[in-house]
């Protein structure tokens, strides 16, 4: 059918793919990680406490003290691309773009921060895309990270009269790809130490216990990322969490108190983060710094820190096995 010669432009129909990842501050200085935390921490699903009662909090004390002292941490691993996290999620989606052609346009954003979701699903609506895959690189399911994805772009689309059919790529906790990627990048990682770890600790991100009591199956899935890498590895995989916040009650053992009490037992150690899809602040300076003087501190022998999947090729596989089977029917 012949469109009419006042018929404004229509782009061929094609599939778009939104990589997710939680977010990071525009620069490692304190007024962009007061805007970040501002609205990091204003997440109802992040911060679980009334409104009422935490933005006082909030506005009063954390964002007036904190922002410095985060600025000076990002300090420390701020790269000539910026923040490692934006960088490596960039170079995941063009991995991911070269390793699908033109079969589908790839993207990124990030939950908090820039390039932020919504602005993100405009230009691969305007793009053509009229079916869209959102992937957020969060291996086990959380509410305060998987599910608030899906909030804010669930509050976008309110906002668009033509919105695009949408899938969501689920949690991959135990997924034999993701596993696999997990083996070769620590089997990797361990082959160029010049020591043989007594002990392997995989450090998750904390959350407050009442999530799990609650229903969040966090927790769950993290001791069964473990279990399996154990399994894979042929070796134990000890767990701890990481990033206590506030004065309450956290899933344990917090992973500077492990180090702390491995340090004093004079063992040698290799943490991983395996449910961060790519290095950031809490990877490059809560583990691999601070956590490394926190176990020498207290008289630890030899220490040393595996990255994350990130870009490398068998984080890539993985992303690319796991998207293409969401798309099945689509592509």
């Amino acid at each position: 059918m012949t469109r009419p010669p006042d018929h404004p432009p229509v782009a061929t129909p094609r599939i778009g793919i939104l990589l997710v990842n939680l977010g990071t501050p525009d620069a490692p200085d304190a007024p962009s990680v007061r805007r970040y935390l501002g609205e990091f921490l204003s997440d109802r699903r992040v911060v679980e406490i009334p409104q009422i009662l935490w933005q006082p909090i909030l506005r009063g004390i954390i964002l007036t003290t904190r922002p410095k002292k985060s600025a000076h941490a990002y300090q420390q691993i701020w790269t000539d691309k910026g923040s490692p996290l934006a960088a490596i999620t960039q170079a995941q989606a063009q991995g991911l773009q070269a390793a699908l052609g033109e079969a589908a346009v790839v993207s990124h954003a990030m939950r908090y921060g820039n390039p932020a979701i919504g602005p993100a699903i405009d230009a691969l609506m305007a793009a053509g895309c009229r079916r869209i895959l959102i992937a957020p690189l969060y291996p086990q399911y959380c509410a305060a990270t998987t599910a608030t994805v899906v909030d804010a772009v669930g509050q976008h689309l309110a906002s668009l009269r033509w919105q695009p059919a949408l899938r969501f790529l689920p949690p991959y906790h135990d997924d034999p790809a993701y596993l696999a990627a997990l083996k070769q990048s620590v089997e990797a990682g361990l082959a160029r130490l010049d020591f043989v770890p007594d002990v392997l600790l995989a450090s998750f991100h904390g959350m407050p216990e009442r999530t799990l009591h609650l229903g969040d199956p966090y927790h769950c899935q993290c001791q069964k990322t473990a279990r399996l890498l154990s399994e894979a590895l042929g070796r134990p995989v000890d767990v701890a969490f990481q990033s206590r916040f506030g004065r309450a009650k956290w899933l344990e053992p917090a992973t500077d108190t492990r180090l702390e009490q491995l340090g004093r037992e004079g063992r040698s150690v290799a943490i991983l983060a395996p449910g961060f899809a790519a290095d950031c602040l809490e990877t490059r300076e809560e583990l691999a710094i601070r956590g490394k003087e926190q176990f020498a501190g207290a008289g630890g022998g030899r220490f040393a820190y595996i990255d994350c999947l990130n870009a490398d090729a068998p984080g890539q596989m993985m992303i690319e096995t796991l998207v293409r089977r969401e798309l099945a029917g689509w592509l």
